[in-house]
């Protein structure tokens, strides 16, 4: 008997090229291989125990439904975390979301009608794509090149795509994958042409604390652009909160608000119990954020140096988030990432990586470029670089001996 058909976009809907590898990676630790993940985005530094002793000690008899715009408490200290910030927004500009996923599928929807067009810059927080598929509506890839470290492209380069279904402009900064901090001037430029071409700004900010060099420049930052301008945010990387599941959507566009809020009465309420949690981390001092950032330029300076170690790598120094988008001296990197999971080892050890061309929208992108999440202590990252390289090494070396049969 033959089965009802699938929807287009449920067969268009890409897989993880962050998680797609793990039933490989499974079949590795099953005969006892050790792996260092520099695949996924998931801190090692503990939640902060002001999240942890919150949700610990919520004390409500019933776990109720919650507000569908967020619960007050938490709203009101979102409005002064991002005063702290710099951004001065009230409590109806915000929009809780479950997850910083639902603010971008949210603000997609809200933006753009299905077949209209969004422009991204790639390679790109891989996810989008699948977002991009939810909401129905295409992306307009623009490419980033790693000689200079995935900085934006000129204006001009950006006014070509525009057309007629262009809805808005997606940019993230600090960036994933490439871990590039966009600044003030490449904002204004977007914040120009938003202007000009009259589009909205969808400004992925999750990645706000974490700056080695420079200064975070937010979209709400810009002056002039509060009627098209949409933040995007999220808990899970600044309180190392990744499964709490609450981000949000932040705009002075009243219309975008409405609109998201109206989404979010259609699916009740974002989660209760980690709201609770993430008011109570809203308090968390600065000297977390200096101590984590310290802990990771560290970890960013290791891979860095341990990558330009190998010869062919081609990648910059990024600025910010925890991830570096390099190119390695490999032809396929798909298939060498699932050669070091299914037949390398060093000393019973491997490493598992996010295979680049995942994180464009153009195909044929990507197939020599790799992310790697600097997510791991130091001594753990000098060992999972030093055998990324060997790796390489080695299946360079037997590509070359089958070439030649």
């Amino acid at each position: 008997m033959r089965l009802p058909k699938l929807s287009r976009r449920a067969n268009d809907i890409p897989p993880s090229p962050i998680r797609k590898l793990v039933p490989l990676a499974d079949v590795a630790k099953r005969r006892g291989v050790k792996i260092f993940h520099l695949n996924i985005g998931q801190p090692d530094i503990p939640t902060p125990p002001e999240f942890m002793n919150a949700v610990r000690n919520y004390n409500e008899e019933v776990l109720a439904y919650g507000n569908s715009k967020g619960s007050q408490k938490y709203l009101s200290g979102l409005v002064q975390y991002y005063k702290r910030k710099g951004i001065q927004v009230e409590e109806k500009d915000i929009q809780v979301t479950t997850g910083g996923s639902e603010a971008i599928i949210f603000a997609m929807i809200c933006v753009a009608d299905v077949g209209d067009e969004v422009i991204v810059f790639e390679p790109f927080y891989t996810n989008y794509n699948g977002f991009a598929q939810m909401a129905d509506v295409k992306l307009v890839p623009i490419t980033l090149q790693a000689e200079n470290g995935f900085h934006l492209p000129s204006g001009e380069r950006i006014e070509e795509k525009i057309t007629s279904r262009t809805r808005a402009i997606l940019i993230c900064s600090p960036n994933n994958p490439t871990g590039t901090v966009y600044t003030r001037e490449e904002m204004e430029m977007i914040a120009q042409i938003s202007k000009k071409y009259n589009l909205f700004v969808l400004s992925d900010e999750v990645y706000r604390e974490f700056i080695y060099e420079g200064k975070h420049t937010s979209i709400m930052h810009i002056e002039d652009i509060s009627d098209r301008a949409i933040l995007l945010d999220s808990v899970s990387k600044r309180y190392s909160a990744c499964g709490a599941r609450i981000g949000c959507m932040v705009s002075k566009n009243q219309e975008v608000m409405d609109t998201a809020l109206r989404m979010g009465q259609a699916r009740l309420c974002s989660p209760s119990i980690e709201q609770f949690g993430a008011t109570a981390a809203l308090g968390i001092t600065d000297d977390y954020f200096e101590k984590m950032a310290a802990e990771y330029k560290r970890r960013r300076d290791t891979v860095y140096d341990e990558l330009m170690k190998i010869p062919g790598v081609v990648c910059l120094k990024p600025s910010g988030a925890f991830y570096i988008m390099a190119k390695l001296p490999v032809k396929d990197i798909e298939d060498f990432a699932k050669w070091m999971l299914t037949d390398y080892s060093l000393d019973g050890e491997t490493t598992m990586i996010a295979p680049g061309p995942g994180f464009y929208a153009t195909p044929g992108k990507g197939q020599d470029e790799a992310r790697i999440a600097y997510v791991l202590n130091v001594d753990d990252l000098k060992k999972a670089m030093r055998i990324l390289a060997k790796g390489i090494e080695t299946y360079n070396s037997r590509r070359r001996t089958a070439d030649k049969r």
